[in-house]
């Protein structure tokens, strides 16, 4: 694993934007960066990522049955208690899931440590699954990198696949908040694959889904039978029509089962269960008042982009990460330190399709903690 300078294709600002890549740039500052690449052999994909994404994505899930039998484990967890039999039952009707994202601490040498699952509303999907492989494919066409360099990613294959097999209504609906660029932008992407697929898909804000006589409904009344929704499960059960979610017909991506997984409680119930694994970290649930001692990280329950992170390092450096996500339990977890290249820290996020590995984004930031200002880099595979 290697970071190689390489000059960025002329007037790609331009091409972004032609293809729907509207927020390559935030706050006036770069999201994508194609100044540089990182470059993996192919045994530490498939051996280092690949594998351990599945394996770990598997021992993730066999934990759901566990947890839906455990009152202590749902409170842990801050699954409010009038929800408890909906997201059983949303797991014991077997609701189909489609995507997530783990990262990863990996430096190219050891085990790459798990960080955390983004299971319900992960992002960088559109820049991993599309935007990178054109990078790829332009960078060889202009005779950059060589035409056996490859890259690890069957993501949007896979998300075309899954929408084409998968049970589910028609129409379907894609929705998200209005004033995020980036979710909107990875919410066309995602529908313009179901499209492709062949499915009758349709896109709504999320402020405009109405609720009527206990039904999720459409701007014309129409009652909303599937729907994805880039906005966290978390976010839903407190609005206003969170009982309609109860009453509704509304088939989800991701179903209500996929709160247990996309929270970080998760993490030490995986250590609990796989005390030692190669891929898993220390981690405990805690109470958010106990000062932390080197080489530990605390972590709300529910946190995005390093919001409301702290974290030591075993020399003692403390750094802390402000943001919203105060009101919720905390976990605590062994401190891992991301690989540093330069003047940033590099993270690795390997994507999951239905049960399968489906290929890996970077992100790079000036700090340990990865937050919502990081930059995205492509890759390749060359042995």
């Amino acid at each position: 694993m290697k970071k190689v300078p390489i000059a960025p294709r002329p007037g790609w600002q331009a091409f972004a934007e032609s293809v729907g890549f509207q927020f390559h740039t935030i706050d006036n500052e770069p999201y994508w960066d194609e100044s540089a690449y990182y470059q993996f052999s192919l045994a530490q994909i498939e051996d280092d990522l690949e594998a351990p994404t599945e394996q770990l994505h598997q021992m993730a899930l066999d934990l759901i049955p566990d947890i839906l039998r455990s009152e202590q484990q749902l409170s842990q967890l801050g699954i409010p208690e009038q929800f408890w039999d909906a997201v059983k039952e949303s797991w014991q009707r077997a609701e189909p899931h489609l995507y997530g994202r783990m990262d990863f601490a990996y430096d190219g040498k050891g085990p790459a440590k798990l960080l955390e699952l983004n299971y319900d509303t992960p992002t960088s999907l559109y820049e991993t699954g599309f935007f990178q492989w054109v990078w790829l494919e332009d960078q060889q066409m202009r005779g950059v990198l060589p035409e056996g360099a490859d890259q690890f990613n069957s993501l949007q294959d896979k998300l075309e696949q899954a929408f084409a097999e998968l049970p589910l209504p028609r129409p379907f609906y894609f929705s998200s908040v209005t004033e995020s660029q980036e979710d909107k932008g990875t919410v066309d992407y995602l529908m313009d694959i179901a499209l492709q697929s062949g499915l009758d898909s349709r896109y709504i804000q999320l402020e405009q889904i109405g609720d009527i006589d206990g039904q999720l409904v459409d701007l014309e009344g129409y009652p909303i039978l599937g729907l994805f929704k880039l906005y966290p499960w978390e976010f839903m059960l407190q609005e206003e029509f969170a009982s309609t979610i109860l009453s509704s017909d509304t088939r989800f991506l991701e179903p209500l089962w996929k709160l247990l997984l996309s929270n970080k409680g998760i993490l030490p119930l995986l250590w609990q269960k796989y005390q030692g694994h190669p891929n898993l970290l220390p981690a405990f649930f805690d109470d958010g008042k106990t000062p932390l001692s080197p080489g530990w990280v605390r972590k709300p329950l529910f946190s995005r982009e390093g919001a409301n992170v702290e974290l030591v390092t075993p020399q003692g450096e403390r750094l802390q990460q402000g943001g919203p996500y105060t009101d919720s339990g905390y976990i605590r977890q062994a401190f891992a330190p991301l690989p540093r290249f330069g003047d940033s820290y590099t993270l690795i996020g390997s994507w999951v399709v239905g049960d399968l590995a489906a290929g890996i984004g970077i992100r790079e930031d000036n700090s340990l903690i990865t937050k919502d200002s990081s930059r995205f880099l492509p890759h390749i595979i060359l042995d």
